[in-house]
């Protein structure tokens, strides 16, 4: 690689284009960031992640500090003015991958050890007050013009040259611009105001987070992250959203949750208007979009960050393979096929979600009352929505829960005892019970050459919870063949089947453009 040459050049750094390095770089490629900003923005956006998130999190380095940059969360419930249940979602506090099913946070810490470890990391370039101004590309390279920010700057703008571009970016982003990409709009759109305080005091919310359905004033009051509170306050018909964020204004809104400048700090207030719409096209040729740059999702389920979060993962395995396998660029036309589908339904999850609580009509809030108050058992609560799958793409046709998130569980190996990422790596992991797979030894080896491992619980590997033993059990699979991002390229059924479900692998892999795209 020679001077000025980077195999990634990513824009934004925001969670998703820092994650998206770290993957890159750990995985020993050259990546250049750049971020406009010549400072961290201190101000929270996010609050949650799910568990999904956190295994990605964990995958850039950050799974000793989660716990405390975070805290679980176990109860989302709906109510209507009356504090009547239209729907309580109780989540798991541990689960499927390892970690619990939904956290509450405060992004900019999040951020503090993203950037700590970026900034340590040898293989990353991290550029602050650039922004981009032009791209260009050909058969092999993208060539980014950036200048600096600041005007009176002597600096002139420069040229970064990689083979690879991202474009994380955010809602407003400067490289879809650039390449013309239009917005799929669904048309869901809603202004509030998003306060964020912390108490002097601790105080117990019961529940802890709270979707409070009233057409006087549809409001959420959330976990905003440890000693941290959230309110948001949708903007009624008629209602100005510049007069609604004055400072008097917000804590007139929070007073009636006995939240006032004698008893609390208000960190942040500030109107916004949630979208739900994706881009038409996520990449053009060697430029990629990803983020919020790709996608936008209302925040009733809590996905903005996760969303982007799945695209760094979904990206930088297959970046990795190609920049190894230039031949193969095609491959990376399963980024879009597989992630806008996926993105899609997570956008509708979270619109349905949001077409509960956005009705400022009484008449209309108690026909909804009516109809969903029933459904909630006394005491009881209503299974939360499933986030989707992969339903095509760089996965085993007809194969058994392909497409699936698959489990992380803890495990013991020589000695060292953890989650089964920290134990093992990140990467291809055929994981079985079998003690002798019977895959041919030529299979193995290639195998081993994209990054494979394969794992076989049992006597040497100790599952410490039985996490895998009872989902094989369960399932009635005899091996499980999980992608660098978590989701199942396919399984196995029986012991015959090991090998082709490998040999299918190879195949796909080799072929380029011969995923499932259907």
């Amino acid at each position: 690689m020679g001077p000025g040459r980077y195999d990634v050049t990513i824009v934004g750094a925001g969670p998703v284009g820092c994650a998206l390095a770290l993957l890159l770089a750990d995985r020993g490629r050259s990546v250049c960031l750049i971020e406009r900003h010549e400072a961290p923005y201190p101000l929270p956006r996010a609050v949650h992640f799910d568990d999904e998130t956190a295994r990605v999190l964990q995958a850039c380095g950050l799974g000793d500090v989660l716990p405390e940059l975070s805290e679980p969360a176990t109860i989302y419930e709906w109510q209507n003015g009356e504090g009547v249940p239209l729907l309580r979602f109780e989540m798991p506090e541990l689960g499927r991958q390892g970690w619990p099913s939904a956290n509450m946070f405060n992004q900019p810490e999040l951020e503090e050890k993203l950037f700590e470890r970026i900034d340590a990391h040898p293989d990353i370039t991290f550029r602050r007050g650039l922004e981009a101004i032009a791209v260009g590309q050909d058969t092999a390279t993208v060539s980014l013009r950036a200048r600096p920010v600041v005007e009176d700057s002597p600096a002139d703008a420069e040229t970064i040259v990689s083979r690879f571009l991202m474009g994380c970016d955010g809602a407003n982003s400067t490289i879809r611009e650039l390449l013309g990409i239009e917005m799929e709009d669904h048309g869901f759109y809603f202004d509030w105001l998003v306060v964020d305080v912390t108490l002097d005091e601790p105080r117990v919310f019961d529940p802890p987070n709270l979707q409070v359905c009233d057409p006087a004033r549809p409001t959420t009051v959330v976990s905003g992250g440890p000693g941290r509170r959230r309110w948001e306050f949708m903007c009624l018909p008629g209602e100005s959203l510049d007069a609604l964020a004055d400072d008097s204004a917000a804590w007139a809104l929070l007073e009636p949750w006995n939240v006032t400048p004698e008893n609390a700090r208000m960190v942040r207030h500030a109107g916004y208007r949630f979208r739900a719409r994706w881009a038409t096209r996520w990449h053009e040729g060697r430029i990629f979009l990803a983020g919020d740059a790709a996608h936008q999702t209302p925040p009733f389920a809590g996905q903005g960050m996760c969303a982007g979060l799945r695209d760094a993962a979904n990206l930088a395995w297959k970046i990795d393979y190609v920049l190894s396998q230039p031949d193969r660029l095609t491959l990376l036309d399963s980024y879009e096929i597989e992630r806008i589908p996926q993105a899609a339904a997570v956008i509708e999850v979270a619109t349905e979600l949001g077409k509960v609580i956005c009705i400022p009509d009484p008449r209309e809030a108690a026909e909804r009352d009516s109809t969903m108050a029933p459904l909630v058992p006394p005491g009881g609560s209503t299974p939360a929505p499933p986030m989707p799958g992969l339903s095509s793409g760089l996965v085993r046709p007809r194969s058994a829960l392909a497409g699936e998130l698959f489990i992380q569980g803890r495990v013991r190996s020589d000695g060292i005892e953890g989650l089964l990422d920290d134990v093992f790596g990140r990467g291809w992991r055929l994981v079985t019970p079998l003690p002798s797979p019977g895959i041919p030894d030529e299979l193995s080896a290639w195998f081993v050459t994209v990054g494979g491992r394969t794992i076989v619980i049992g006597d040497e590997i100790d599952d410490l919870d039985n996490t895998y033993t009872e989902w094989f059990q369960h399932q009635g699979i005899r091996a499980a063949l999980q992608r660098p991002d978590f989701y199942l390229f396919g399984t196995a059924t029986t012991e015959t089947d090991v090998g082709e479900l490998l040999n299918d692998l190879r195949v796909t892999l080799e072929s380029a453009s011969g995923f499932n795209s259907d």
